[in-house]
């Protein structure tokens, strides 16, 4: 299938994933499988850092599904201050993942850092 043409969507379903991130290792928070037709609008990014000490944040937007082919960065090495939150993407700055895409996240400390999305499903 092909991605659907935002302007004849039948369905609009809303999507949210609360990931920890227990590893320095990529990490998905959202994958759109090639072929699926449907296009995912990210709404929001945001990252908690659960621990006493500041923690790094990378959030990439990969060229395939399942974290495949290239990353290409829409936040790297970005510090989240000990005990706080940083908001990646808002509705200001959203954006949407087509076909055979997905997003990854990096944490330069393993168990220290929580990532929530919340995505609008269209088709």
């Amino acid at each position: 299938m092909a991605t659907p043409n935002i302007v004849n969507v039948t369905t609009i379903t809303p999507n949210s994933a609360f990931v920890a991130l227990a590893t320095t290792a990529a990490t998905s928070i959202a994958s759109n499988a090639a072929a699926s037709g449907v296009s995912y609008k990210i709404n929001a990014i945001t990252v908690a850092n659960t621990s006493a000490s500041a923690a790094n944040i990378t959030i990439n937007v990969y060229s395939a599904a399942a974290l495949g082919g290239t990353a290409f960065p829409i936040a790297s090495t970005i510090s989240v201050p000990a005990n706080a939150s940083l908001i990646i993407v808002d509705k200001s700055t959203s954006f949407y993942l087509l076909e055979n895409q997905s997003i990854g996240a990096i944490s330069g400390t393993a168990s220290a850092l929580v990532v929530t999305s919340s995505w609008e499903q269209l088709s």
